[in-house]
């Protein structure tokens, strides 16, 4: 894979879009005092993006072109990971549910090797143990690596691997468009958080009414057509352009804007380990974008 005319501005556009979902807890917590309390939140935000998605893919379809059906092994590992990553919240705490997917970095390095037949240099050593001992220095106060030990802790790092797994696959894929990824993320992502929900029923917390979701719907369309949507597209379709290996690491983008703003905007701590875990991820990122070698070199 060469490096992209544009490499530097797809990357900045990811590590953009990836930060944005720091803030993701923010609207999780506006649909939770709406009522869409448990994994029911995400199951809404998951059927609001089918469903806005939805006259695109049938105006695609009797034009011929593709929609995204097409591609439900795409669609299930990107769609699958991050409901796995959703869920795992509802079993076992934040801090080791973050640590446990953000693993990311390195089951995409191994699915390059073995897969793609890359041979990762000195510099992604040097960017992937800058940017993973910044994730460590983070939550190191409450926790170290921890072994999983609990159904969201296996969902968790699960979900880190099955993302990885549909990185890989958006690297090499060829689609008409990103349309096609994106409307496979949602409607298989949906399809997998159904049958996830059925068997996590216990964990999902009751059905809220149908009037909390109908009093969330506004908000829902507002937060998938200027934010889910939008972010989502970003992430999905840099793979394509920059690597799996270089996007997991900007990924953790996620997790710096995460500290600043619940430090910030709640009264979770905001000291000396924040800021040099987030140091450590932010240059980590800086100098995998850099030093990203223009030619990757490929195992025999």
């Amino acid at each position: 894979m060469t490096r992209h005319p544009h490499h530097f501005k797809i990357a900045f556009a990811l590590a953009i879009s990836a930060g944005s979902w720091g803030i993701y807890w923010l609207p999780q917590r506006i649909l939770v005092e709406g009522g869409l309390t448990g994994g029911w939140g995400t199951i809404a935000q998951m059927i609001i993006g089918l469903l806005i998605l939805l006259p695109i893919a049938i105006w695609r379809l009797i034009k011929k072109k593709e929609t995204g059906l097409e591609l439900p092994v795409t669609g299930l590992l990107v769609g699958g990971g991050f409901i796995c990553y959703a869920l795992s919240f509802l079993l076992t705490d934040v801090v080791r549910a973050l640590i446990l997917f953000y693993m990311t970095p390195i089951w995409t390095t191994i699915f390059e090797i073995l897969f793609l037949k890359k041979r990762p240099g000195l510099e992604r050593v040097l960017t992937l143990g800058l940017a993973l001992g910044g994730l460590w220095i983070v939550f190191s106060k409450q926790t170290i690596i921890p072994l999983p030990e609990n159904a969201g802790d296996w969902l968790a790092l699960g979900g880190g691997a099955i993302f990885a797994g549909g990185m890989i696959r958006l690297e090499v894929v060829k689609t008409d468009g990103v349309f096609p990824i994106i409307f496979s993320f949602f409607f298989y992502g949906a399809l997998f958080n159904i049958v996830a929900g059925f068997f996590l029923v216990d964990y999902l917390g009751e059905m809220p009414a149908i009037e909390a979701f109908i009093s969330m719907s506004s908000f829902l369309f507002v937060i998938s057509v200027f934010y889910f949507i939008p972010t989502a597209i970003v992430i999905l379709w840099a793979p394509s352009k920059l690597g799996a290996g270089l996007c997991s690491i900007l990924f953790l983008a996620e997790i710096v804007v995460g500290v600043i703003s619940s430090g910030m905007l709640t009264n979770e701590p905001f000291g000396w380990r924040e800021i040099a875990g987030s140091s450590l991820i932010v240059l980590g990122g800086i100098l995998a974008v850099v030093l990203a070698p223009k030619e990757e070199k490929l195992t025999n």
